[in-house]
């Protein structure tokens, strides 16, 4: 289980990470904010994020393969450490994430909106892939289950063993009912799908036009005036920056607090580079170099804008801090809008309570079209709408009963919000929407096919070049996919179903034939029996093997004395241990085999039956004074595999063998019991 949580864990953050690169600029200026150093934290995050992901996927990747191969998963403690080492750093950065930066997850949500038709296909073929491993693993389990069903008694069936069954039941519905249940969720879930870019083409929306966001950062340092002259090279329709007023009244153009990140105030006057800037006078603002941390490697501040020419190079090393006037008399000039935050001055600045009508009495004395100024402050706004009524007012995140006694036409708002809350009641107010900030094309195409009038951006010369909405789809190819996605999917996922389903029948089958087969040789070779083996080709004697054996016995052994002796060898014999003590009769009841004058023959056992050619060959030879005969070894039937046990050579054990041999061989004898 730790594998699969901190394979989900590290895929949800490397997923909301991705999915929120719009926002990579925001983070590392945070991070700079507290660090008062830039770099691209939000790379080295994603690289992170990026290895824990191919590493706790992989491993369980492994993992499953091992315990498909039906290996037991036996992890070394240097991957449990890092598992648990995993899960924790993913906790820690959601949590962080879920505290400071909870519109991240609305972003998230917003990519899950735009991409919901093209998730919903592949994720159909997903599940037509794992329908492979979920088939095979399903009826395997099957086939489990009615072995051992079949190899089960009846109260082994009812008692003992229910438990295994009901295991082996429970880990295929376990596997099963999700993937069906998921699988026919993934049928149905475009009767609730809505998607914006899911719309009849003579539906869409114009293009958003643009507005620079600091002119074009991308292209030229922000907040200068070479980078507003880039943003209207490039077409936006407005330019949008930031105005704070220095000590002396002057309002000029700077988005941070201090003036570390833009200019070199750390190289003029270092102990001075967290003041703010409105503390300072123009005189001094104005003598700032504003454009070399542009051209400088470390200091770059998009990880993704392209390499500038040498002539831009050189010009970006030359800009300074610019006035606002500046701004409007390059507006004026090409005709563009201007929309600005306006930054109250901190406590104890000379301008602190009358900042907003020093700006106002700025812009006039401009000379600029009123309409083309976009007035946004909210502070003292009765104030400029007596001044300048020509000013056109935009509100923020506002109530429709608000915008409507206030008179405002037009709203100024981040696009995480807007989409979650009154999109809908601000288009049937017929409010002018413009929101930011927008870098990424997926964002630029959802706010397209949301009819969004506007849009903010850094991203200028990207976005510009985009002519049709990404993602863009009509219901009706939509529908035609769905339903092509659908059937084709059931047919394979049938299909691959039914060709395991084949395949452990076909195996079963043969395991069947090869097993009856076996059973049938096995019936064959315990009814046949091996006809005895000739293991001694020199004729012998019995004086060797029974010295001690009365003179009678000796030289007239008669037929019933089968006799098994040892293979003559030059060298001497050694001594033969017995293997097995033979049953010793009480004295004087030894049970001698006569021989009867006229006897009835009977039916001897079947397993002598092939044993009669040969020992009527042998009863003729053994009438004679010295009978020298073949010797077979004459295996029993229950012993007939196993190996002879080995002779002693004493005259009782030999006389013992003579008796039970000769009690097996012949087919009727008169017992009879005498003492010698």
């Amino acid at each position: 289980p730790f594998l699969v949580i901190s394979s989900c864990l590290s895929v949800v953050l490397l997923f909301m990470w991705i999915e929120t690169s719009n926002e990579y600029f925001s983070f590392d200026w945070v991070v700079f904010l507290g660090t008062g150093f830039w770099f691209f934290w939000s790379l080295v995050l994603l690289s992170l994020f990026g290895i824990l992901t191919a590493y706790s996927s992989l491993l369980l990747v492994l993992g499953f393969l091992l315990i498909w191969e039906g290996n037991e998963l036996q992890l070394h403690w240097s991957h449990k450490i890092l598992t648990l080492l995993v899960i924790g750093i993913c906790t820690f950065f959601m949590s962080i994430v879920s505290m400071h930066w909870k519109d991240r997850w609305l972003t998230v949500g917003l990519s899950l909106k735009i991409f919901a038709p093209f998730i919903h296909l592949s994720s159909i073929t997903v599940m037509v892939i794992l329908s492979w491993s979920v088939a095979f693993y399903l009826i395997h389990l099957e086939h489990e289950a009615r072995m051992r069903r079949h190899k089960m008694t009846w109260y082994e069936r009812r008692v003992k063993k229910f438990s295994i069954l009901t295991k082996l039941r429970a880990i295929q519905v376990a596997v099963g009912l999700p993937f069906f249940i998921i699988i026919l969720y993934l049928y149905l879930v475009p009767l609730g799908t809505y998607s914006p870019c899911l719309q009849e083409k003579d539906k869409l929306g114009p293009k958003p036009d643009f507005f620079g966001h600091r002119g074009a950062p991308m292209l030229g340092p922000e907040n200068t005036m070479m980078s507003f002259e880039k943003a209207v090279e490039n077409g936006v329709i407005g330019l949008e920056t930031d105005v704070y007023l220095s000590y002396d009244e002057v309002p000029f153009l700077m988005h941070d607090n201090d003036l570390r990140r833009t200019t070199n105030i750390k190289e003029v006057m270092p102990n001075a580079s967290l003041k703010s800037a409105a503390f300072f006078t123009w005189d001094f603002l104005s003598t700032l170099n504003a454009g070399k941390w542009f051209v400088q490697s470390q200091s770059k501040p998009f990880y993704n804008m392209k390499p500038v020419s040498e002539a831009d190079r050189e010009k970006a090393r030359h800009q300074m801090i610019p006035k606002l006037s500046d701004l409007l008399e390059l507006a004026q000039k090409e005709k563009k809008f201007v929309i600005f935050d306006l930054n109250a001055p901190p406590p104890k600045h000379p301008l602190r309570s009358r900042f907003v009508r020093r700006v106002v009495r700025v812009i006039l004395e401009s000379k600029i079209e009123q309409h083309l100024i976009y007035w946004l402050t909210g502070f003292d706004r009765q104030f400029v709408k007596l001044k300048a009524p020509g000013f056109q007012q935009v509100g923020r995140l506002y109530s429709i009963e608000r915008l409507t006694k206030e008179n405002i036409t037009k709203i100024n708002v981040d696009y995480k919000r807007l989409f979650y809350s009154r999109l809908r009641d601000y288009k049937a107010a017929n409010i002018t929407i413009n929101v930011y900030l927008v870098n990424e094309p997926w964002l630029y195409s959802l706010a397209w096919c949301s009819r969004i009038h506007s849009v903010t951006t850094d991203n200028i010369k990207l976005l510009r070049q985009i002519k049709h909405p990404y993602f863009f789809m009509t219901p009706s190819y939509y529908m035609f996919m769905w339903f092509l996605m659908d059937g084709v999917s059931a047919v394979l996922i049938v299909a691959i179903f039914y060709f395991h389903w084949w395949r452990q029948k076909k195996k079963e089958k043969a395991l069947e034939s090869s097993s009856s087969q076996e059973s049938k040789n096995q019936k064959a070779s315990n009814l046949s029996i091996e006809p005895p083996s000739r293991i001694l080709e020199s004729p012998w004697t019995l004086k060797p093997l029974c010295p001690a054996l009365p003179n009678r016995i000796k030289k007239h052994p008669g037929p019933r004395q089968f006799l098994v002796a040892p293979k003559k060898t030059d060298r001497k014999p050694e001594p033969v241990k017995e293997t097995t003590k033979p049953e010793m009769p009480a004295k004087g009841n030894v049970r001698q085999l006569i021989p009867s004058e006229a006897f009835e023959p009977i039916q001897t056992p079947t397993w002598t039956v092939t044993r009669e050619a040969t020992l009527q060959t042998v009863l003729p030879a053994s009438k004679a004074n010295e009978p020298k005969i073949s010797s077979r070894e004459v295996p029993h039937p229950e012993t007939q595999h196993k190996r002879m046990p080995t002779i002693d050579s004493s005259p009782e054990s030999s006389l013992k063998m003579i008796s039970s041999i000769s009690y097996i061989s012949l087919p009727s004898f008169r017992l009879s019991s005498e003492k010698e």
